[in-house]
């Protein structure tokens, strides 16, 4: 089991802003979907969304399971191709774009399960996951610590979220606390200007949960992050507006005030319970 403590003590990130740094926040839309959808077969999954998210903007998606939100995601970072509708990162249209292109380009994801390599330590997860995004290639007998550059990128992130200590350590070997803090450190190893993090405290215990999220505020303001999140009290303490996904619709979106006092959210939730 993770020591919340522990989680809690990973210092300020090296793409963190410094203590009382002024970050005004642009009112321009980094990512913009019009109209996506995407089917099944029969069944239509995400439904004609419109979204525009603000740079440096934190939003989260929520609804009851089925809602289409992980798919959504997938739509987003190129994990499945659109049925329709198109997508803009930072004026760009991304909607053909390779997951890796999209990469390239600033857009980084955690999934709902975790992801990493588990007969792999903690610092080879991250060199490779730097590996992948600058394309370099590796030597045969060559040590990976012979890579300077991408030694010091994993170095930086692992010594910012407290876990340079454990950097030898096999990702099997790590509770599942640890294993998500890991994905999250993976994400940012190319310094992404967009952060979809899905569902980033599933499966934590209740102070786990709270020292992720804890974590996530002392992001670079300047990182957007799309959160989907199924504990109503760490999606509404991260984010700034909630858009809700209800049967691949958009059905609500607002403040966290204005979503707390929607009845057709709800009746949604009500409906789902």
């Amino acid at each position: 089991m993770t020591d919340p403590e522990h989680f809690r003590s990973a210092v300020r990130a090296p793409w963190a802003p410094p203590p009382g740094a002024d970050h005004a926040r642009s009112d321009e839309a980094c990512l913009v979907l019009d109209r996506v959808s995407r089917s099944f077969g029969g069944l239509q999954a995400v439904k004609r969304v419109n979204l525009r998210v603000r740079a440096g903007e934190r939003r989260a998606i929520i609804g009851p399971n089925g809602a289409g939100k992980t798919t959504l995601f997938n739509l987003i970072s190129g994990e499945l191709p659109l049925s329709g509708g198109r997508l803009w990162l930072f004026g760009t249209d991304i909607s053909r774009l390779s997951p890796h292109r999209r990469a390239a380009r600033g857009l980084a994801r955690t999934f709902q399960i975790t992801n990493l390599f588990p007969r792999l330590s903690v610092l080879e997860n991250i060199i490779l996951a730097a590996q992948a995004l600058e394309r370099t290639k590796f030597a045969m007998l060559r040590p990976i610590g012979a890579y300077r550059h991408l030694y010091g990128r994993a170095r930086r992130v692992l010594e910012a979220f407290g876990m340079w200590d454990r950097r030898d350590e096999e990702i099997r070997n790590l509770s599942h606390g640890e294993q998500r803090q890991v994905e999250v450190a993976l994400a940012l190893t190319g310094e992404p200007r967009v952060l979809l993090l899905d569902e980033p405290t599933a499966g934590l215990a209740p102070g786990e949960s709270r020292a992720m999220a804890a974590l996530l505020r002392r992001l670079d303001p300047a990182i957007t992050m799309l959160i989907i999140e199924h504990d109503m009290d760490i999606a509404f303490d991260l984010a700034e507006r909630i858009t809700v996904l209800h049967l691949g619709e958009i059905v609500a979106e607002g403040t966290t005030e204005e979503i707390r006092a929607s009845r057709t959210v709800q009746e949604i939730y009500l409906g789902a319970a």
